[in-house]
């Protein structure tokens, strides 16, 4: 296996997890547990290949993407903080109506091949033998998806804004006591968690697999729920899971064309019976830095 290429490949399997992870990990940080992220890929996925291939621009496909899973996820928002239903639920229902909704748009266009989408060369380094090659040669996206980690972890740790989420996050009920509006947070948390999914979901129909096929997210929506725990809600906890995840996916496909004697079927669950490890240790030692109000509806009378 050449290093260069398997750096390369791991950067580009492991940025739709990195995006909907850090957008759930927002999520979560405003206290509300959104278990609808596959529902709101396969979302982005169909949309922002749709919108891809009807204008040729992959540009206009993440951002129709990113919109449209967005305004679904407002709709677990609203069902979660203003008519107050169960948010494990809601959010396995939007699951639901996400695989469902993909499954009709998508049919017409089944076998239709993504516009292409250049990679971007930084100057100066994309030239830098190895090193070159493995970072600076990407596209657009897999930049973008770091630049939101950075920003999201400013954002937390440095803004009046992120405190207020954060502390909406740990004591709705403090929060509103100190005049904050919880259910306004929550909502724009969740409509940025939804945009990040489904940026997420069109990197995997527009990039990683140029095309579109049904159910083609295989579970990456619940492998970046995963990771928020495994990250503690911390930005960097989040990039380093998403691409050790990465990492496992590409490894088990690279050992697939090598021929490994190892059945197919066993090396393709390698990465998520990996995550459910993990998922199970740190379970064991304790979970650590659990929002305190996370998965608890907020009653504007409390």
């Amino acid at each position: 296996m050449d290093p260069v290429l398997l750096v390369a490949s791991i950067m580009v399997s492991a940025t739709p997890i990195l995006l909907a992870a850090l957008g759930e990990m927002v999520v979560e940080k405003a206290g509300v547990l959104n278990l609808g992220v596959e529902g709101m890929m396969i979302t982005g996925a169909v949309v922002g290949f749709a919108a891809a291939v009807s204008t040729g621009s992959p540009v206009v496909g993440f951002l129709a993407a990113a919109l449209a899973s967005a305004v679904l996820s407002l709709s677990f928002g609203f069902l979660t903080q203003v008519l107050l239903s169960n948010q494990v639920a809601t959010g396995l229902g939007l699951t639901l109506v996400g695989l469902g909704l993909s499954a009709l748009v998508g049919a017409g266009f089944e076998g239709v091949r993504a516009p292409g989408m250049g990679k971007l060369w930084i100057p100066g380094l994309a030239e830098i033998p190895v090193i070159g090659p493995m970072f600076f040669r990407h596209d657009f996206m897999v930049y973008v998806s770091l630049l939101l980690v950075a920003g999201v972890w400013a954002f937390l740790k440095y803004t009046r804004a992120g405190l207020i989420l954060r502390a909406v996050g740990e004591d709705h009920e403090s929060a509103h006591a100190l005049g904050y509006k919880v259910v306004r947070v929550r909502l724009a948390a969740i409509f940025f968690g939804g945009a990040c999914a489904g940026l997420g979901g069109a990197y995997v129909s527009l990039v990683r697999v140029p095309q579109w096929t049904e159910g083609m997210t295989a579970g990456a929506g619940w492998i970046a729920l995963a990771i928020v725990v495994f990250a503690s809600w911390r930005p960097l906890g989040v990039l380093i899971g998403a691409y050790l995840f990465g990492g496992v996916t590409v490894l088990q496909l690279n050992l697939q064309a090598a021929g490994a004697k190892v059945p197919v079927e066993l090396l393709s669950m390698s990465p998520y019976l990996i995550t459910i490890l993990v998922l199970v240790i740190i379970s064991a030692r304790g979970v650590h830095g659990a929002p305190g109000s996370l998965g608890r509806s907020f009653h504007a009378s409390a």
